[in-house]
C-alpha cells in the first residue's frame, strides 16, 4: 500500500464537496488500525460527489496527500477511495444452486453469489459491491454463514450496490493524477457504517446518514446486513447559502458562521446571545441575535431530515412486503461534518420520532484526537474496510472471524475478479 515494508499500512482518501481527507493507518498485530497520518484541506472543483473541475480536484487531494505523508513519515503509492452521488443505485437479488456434496462448501458460497450477482445492469453502470444478506438451504432460511451445513439447494440473497462508469473514472482518474492507485473504490455510506456502527445496530435495524456538505448518504440495516443504500443530492451546503441570503454576507463568512454559532434548534438559544455578520461590499458588519441564526437553520434542517425520512419510511414498506425485518429498533445515527450542530439530535428526534445519536469512529487508536469526530468517519470507514480486504488477501486458509468479516472477505472477492 505505501512504501514501508516494515508496516502494514492502509491509507484512506475521502473526496467531499467541502473537505478532502487522507488518513494513514497501521494494522497491529492484534488487528485494530491505528492513524499515523492525517491529512486535510478544502476540497475544490466538487459537487454533489461528482468532479467538475478535474485540475481543482487533483490540487486539493495532493495537499491532503502531502500532508499526510509527512505526518506518518510514509510514500503513499495507493489508496481505498470513496465514492458518492446520487448515481449510486441498489438492488437485491436472489440465486440458487444445487448443493454439490450434501454438505456446503466455500466453493457452493462461491458459485450461489456469482448466481445471484449475475443480473444484468446498465451497460452505464458498474457493479462497486457484492455483499450477500443471508442464505436458505432447502426449508431453513435467515442462515448468515452456510458452509458446512447439509442440504440439497442453497438459496442466497445478496444486495448489489452499482455506480455509473463515467461518474467513478472521473474520480479515479483526479487520484491517478497525483501518482496514486486506487485499490478499492467504495460507496461512502458503507465505509460510514464500517466507522461508526456497532454488531448489535446492524443486527436491531439501525439507519445511517453522513451528512456531508453536497450530499447526504444513507445506509440501512435490518438483521445485519444491508438492505439499501442511497444518496440525497442535499446537505450542509444549503444551510449555508440560506445563511447568506437571509443575512446578506459572503457564503464563506455564513459557513463560518454555521459552523461557530448554528443551533438546529431555536428554541435552545439563549434570546440575549448575539452573533457579529460580516457584510458585502465594504459594508460595516451587524449584530444579530443568534436566536434569528437558529430560526433559519432549523427548517432547513428539518427539511433535509424529513427527506430521509420519507426514503426510510419508502424502504421500510418495502422490506415489511418482502418479509424482511423492518423495524429500526437502533433508531438513527447522523455523522459527518453538518452533522456537528448543536441541538441537531433533539431536532431529528422529532423528525424520525426515534432515538437518534451522532456518530463518531469506533475502534481506533493513534491519532484520535484528530480523527475522532464525524467528520472523518467515511476515511476511518475506509481503513476498516481495506483492513478486512487485506485480511482476506493474506490469508490462504479461512481464518476463525465473524460472520461480518466472512462477508466482507466474500465481497471483497468479487470486487476483484468481477
Amino acid at each position: 500500500m505505501t512504501k514501508a515494508a516494515d508496516k502494514k499500512l492502509i491509507v484512506g482518501l475521502d473526496i467531499g464537496t467541502s473537505k478532502v481527507c487522507a488518513l494513514v493507518g497501521e494494522v497491529l498485530p492484534d488487528g485494530n488500525v491505528n492513524v499515523i497520518g492525517v491529512g486535510s484541506s478544502p476540497s475544490r472543483g466538487m459537487d454533489k460527489g461528482g468532479v467538475n473541475d478535474l485540475e481543482s480536484v487533483v490540487k486539493s487531494v495532493q495537499r491532503a496527500i502531502d500532508q499526510a505523508e509527512l505526518m506518518a513519515d510514509c510514500q503513499i503509492g495507493s489508496v481505498c477511495l470513496s465514492l458518492s452521488g446520487k448515481h449510486i443505485s441498489c438492488q437485491t437479488e436472489k440465486g440458487m444452486v444445487p448443493i454439490s456434496d450434501k454438505e456446503v462448501t466455500q466453493d457452493d458460497v462461491d458459485n450461489v453469489i456469482h448466481t445471484a450477482k449475475s443480473v444484468k445492469i446498465s451497460d452505464e453502470q458498474r457493479t462497486l459491491h457484492v455483499i450477500p444478506q443471508e442464505f436458505a438451504i432447502d426449508y431453513q432460511e435467515g442462515i448468515k454463514n452456510p458452509v458446512g451445513l447439509s442440504g440439497v439447494r442453497m438459496e442466497a440473497s445478496v444486495h448489489l450496490i452499482t455506480c455509473h462508469n463515467d461518474m467513478a473514472r472521473n474520480i479515479v482518474k483526479a487520484v491517478e493524477r497525483c501518482g496514486l492507485t486506487v485499490d478499492h473504490l467504495i460507496f461512502s455510506g458503507l465505509a460510514t457504517s464500517h466507522a461508526v456502527l456497532t454488531p448489535d445496530e446492524r443486527e436491531l435495524g439501525v439507519c445511517v446518514v453522513d451528512i456531508g456538505g453536497g450530499t447526504m448518504d444513507l445506509a440501512i440495516w435490518t438483521g445485519g446486513a444491508l438492505r439499501h443504500a442511497e444518496v440525497i443530492p442535499y446537505a450542509g451546503n444549503v444551510v449555508t447559502s440560506d445563511i447568506a441570503y437571509a443575512f446578506g454576507t459572503p457564503p464563506g463568512d455564513a459557513e463560518d458562521i454555521k459552523v461557530k454559532y448554528g443551533c438546529a434548534l431555536s428554541e435552545l438559544v439563549s434570546k440575549d446571545a448575539k452573533v457579529d455578520v460580516p457584510s458585502v461590499g465594504g459594508r460595516p458588519s451587524r449584530s444579530l441575535q443568534s436566536q434569528t441564526l437558529a430560526e433559519v437553520i432549523e427548517p432547513r434542517y428539518s427539511e433535509l431530515l424529513g427527506l430521509v425520512n420519507q426514503k426510510l419510511l419508502t424502504v421500510q414498506d418495502q422490506l415489511r412486503e418482502a418479509g424482511v425485518k423492518h423495524h429500526l429498533a437502533a433508531g438513527i445515527v447522523l455523522t459527518g461534518g453538518a452533522a456537528q450542530m448543536e441541538g441537531l439530535t433533539e431536532c431529528a428526534e422529532r423528525v424520525f420520532r426515534n432515538q437518534v445519536r451522532i456518530g463518531q469512529p469506533l475502534d481506533l487508536s493513534g491519532l484520535t484526537d484528530y480523527v475522532q469526530a464525524p467528520p472523518y468517519a467515511t476515511a476511518v470507514g475506509l481503513l476498516h474496510y481495506g483492513k478486512d480486504s487485506q485480511s482476506f488477501d493474506e490469508n490462504a486458509q479461512e481464518p476463525k472471524r465473524s460472520v461480518t468479516g466472512l462477508f466482507s472477505r466474500i465481497s471483497g472477492w468479487f470486487e476483484k475478479n468481477f
